[in-house]
């Protein structure tokens, strides 16, 4: 990315908000991303779902891209297409490592013709699952602030070839943003009412993990990278 383009301001660009909830009977967690980007509606849907611009900001796509199809990303989850009612709802299951778990994202109109984009990603809760007594919300919630960061950048610079992602968070300014993220979603999840010690516990695991400082094993809980 383009030493002027501040990432760390999109740290605070991102609302973020963690919600218990019952899913299909079982007890769940939502992780909650809100944020506006400077482009009408219809772009940034297209941005969303074209399979030709998808990899420009994300990662590479294949699959039968219509409702009830199933799509694949390149090296990471593939699921079905629950859900799609242009420009303004698309839902997915999220399928990687063998766990199942489900992605919505809403776009509204919002002033000067800017979007209002919500991602929602619905985990169910296993208690027995060392993935989750381990991390944090982060385990999700930091991959999808780096994608919407490679969004970010490619609604600013839509010529520009997608960054080099591995060269920027080996950056002093790539890892200060991973760090800005995760201690944004332990402050989400002490919002939601995980005891303080518990989620600040997680949240350094959930960090150190990203950065390449803890232990293995983050493949199973991460969301996908921009």
């Amino acid at each position: 990315m383009d030493s002027e383009f501040d990432i760390a301001a999109t740290i605070g660009a991102v609302t973020r908000r963690v919600i218990d909830r019952d899913h299909e009977g079982k007890p769940a967690r939502l992780a909650v991303l809100e944020r506006t980007y400077p482009a009408p509606v219809d772009d940034v849907w297209d941005a969303l779902t074209d399979p030709e611009r998808i990899p420009r900001w994300f990662m590479p796509i294949s699959g039968d891209l219509q409702l009830g199809g199933r799509y694949q990303l390149e090296g990471n989850a593939g699921g079905e297409i629950l859900a799609c009612k242009p420009p303004r709802h698309v839902a997915v299951t999220w399928e990687f490592g063998g766990a199942v778990t489900w992605v919505d994202v809403h776009l509204e109109p919002a002033d000067d013709g800017e979007t209002r984009l919500r991602l929602e990603h619905l985990a169910h809760i296993d208690p027995d699952d060392p993935h989750m007594k381990m991390f944090g919300t982060g385990a999700i919630g930091i991959g999808w602030d780096l994608t919407l960061l490679g969004l970010d950048w490619y609604i600013a610079n839509p010529e520009q070839p997608k960054a080099d992602e591995a060269e920027l968070l080996a950056t002093p300014e790539g890892r200060d943003f991973m760090r800005r993220s995760g201690e944004a979603w332990t402050e989400a999840d002490i919002a939601a009412g995980v005891p303080e010690e518990e989620a600040r516990q997680k949240g350094a695991a959930t960090l150190a993990a990203y950065l390449g400082e803890g232990p293995d094993g983050m493949e199973a809980a991460e969301a996908p990278e921009s």
